[in-house]
């Protein structure tokens, strides 16, 4: 059950919707939100698309004044540096000088951290995408430039080069496997994707890696690749993904998966950490599956479930059904999605291809594991049923 005072650390979608969940679910007691940013909290997926693009200059989640009205005590600014779990204390960090708050139950929602490109501290025109002062400081960039460099193709890779291209920006975009995001769902969707960029326009570089970014009087001036050329460009974007924050428990005993499973904060299936009134949601928490088996996903609905299920559990409350993996991504006027969990080696079943649009079936050992499509929400969504239970995926092929 949870123990008064509720300590949130993480300002962002999970710690907002376990806060929610646990108002609207009865809990009553002290509820503290910290957040490492001066910002209200606000969502995420729009600053590689909207927010870059200047659609939107920032997506809250929730009304200012909801945080009153709801008896939510949240506190801005303030980064969680050290957690001891004997004394139920963290430690926080404002404006240079820190204090001990204590807590009842813990929950940690932090995220990630982006992954740097070695050798760039410091370096301007360079960015990468993680806060909403990093894609306004991108957005900044862009406005004087001609050509971009994009490092990295996957999904956030890949909303930023059409992000930008519909900036006029020229964009390349390099990438070390065969294929844009043909790391996690292959080679044949990997190819239709590389379809789309390239009717774009966009100049894209795969099997080939960048050795340095290029400099000139501290700023950067282009990249030089792996198969020895060199593309010039304005501004680079490191699209090379992140690593769980979780830095600031160092010492605290509490349990850090090993990177070879994911790393992040080790969690059983509820959410709980080694410490009995410790938690972890989001990005920076490895949970074990009900099988048992250590995971640990980047996806905006994943986080939102695990908010569910924690809150469920520290209410007393029945565990809702853990639903249907689901993640979404928005590239070039098409809404790509994924259901399920497909992966790589699975095989691949495209069912319906326009030259555009696509839909296809993942099957492992003769059963459907996962969905994925662009520009077919209906059909995409109409599968979901066959991925609540194990179903043949010739149920879906014969039909």
């Amino acid at each position: 059950m949870v123990k008064s005072p509720m300590v949130i650390v993480g300002a962002g979608l999970g710690g907002i919707r376990l806060a929610e969940n646990l108002r609207n679910g009865g809990y009553e007691g002290e509820l503290m939100l910290l957040g490492a940013e001066q910002h209200p909290p606000y969502d995420r997926p729009p600053l590689s698309k909207t927010v870059l693009t200047g659609d939107d200059e920032r997506v809250d989640l929730k009304p200012a004044d909801y945080f009153t009205e709801a008896d939510i005590d949240l506190q801005m600014g303030a980064r969680v540096v050290a957690v001891d779990p004997s004394a139920h204390v963290v430690s926080v960090e404002r404006d240079g000088v820190t204090e001990k708050l204590e807590y009842g139950t813990l929950v940690l929602a932090t995220g990630l951290v982006a992954r740097q490109f070695p050798g760039t501290d410091g370096v301007s025109g360079v960015h990468v995408i993680r806060t909403i002062e990093d894609s306004l400081a991108l957005r900044a960039d862009v406005a004087a430039a001609k050509n971009a460099v994009v490092i990295g193709a996957g999904f956030i890779g890949c909303e930023v080069s059409a992000s930008l291209h519909k900036l006029g920006v020229n964009v390349t975009l390099v990438e070390p496997t065969p294929a844009p995001l043909s790391g996690p769902l292959g080679a044949e969707i990997g190819a239709m994707v590389t379809r789309l960029h390239e009717e774009a326009g966009v100049d894209l570089r795969v099997d080939v890696g960048v050795d340095e970014i290029l400099t000139d009087g501290g700023r950067a001036v282009g990249v030089a690749l792996s198969d020895g050329s060199r593309v010039d460009a304005d501004v680079i974007v490191v699209g090379i993904g992140g690593y769980p924050d979780v830095d600031y428990l160092q010492g605290s005993g509490i349990e850090i998966a090993d990177r070879s499973d994911g790393g992040g904060v080790a969690c059983n299936a509820v959410g709980r950490t080694s410490d009995p009134d410790v938690y972890a949601l989001g990005d920076c928490a490895n949970w074990r599956d009900v099988d048992g088996h250590p995971h640990r996903v980047e996806h905006w609905t994943h986080t939102v479930d695990h908010a569910a299920l924690v809150a469920a559990h520290l209410l007393g409350h029945e565990i809702p059904h853990q639903p249907v993996p689901y993640f979404w991504s928005d590239q070039y006027g098409l809404k790509f999605q994924m259901l399920g969990s497909p992966r790589s080696d699975d095989e691949v079943h495209v069912v319906d291809d326009d030259g555009r649009k696509f839909l296809a079936y993942y099957s492992r050992e003769g059963l459907l594991t996962g969905v994925v499509g662009a520009g077919r929400v209906g059909k995409l969504m109409k599968a979901r049923q066959f991925l609540v239970t194990p179903t043949p995926v010739s149920t879906l092929l014969d039909a």
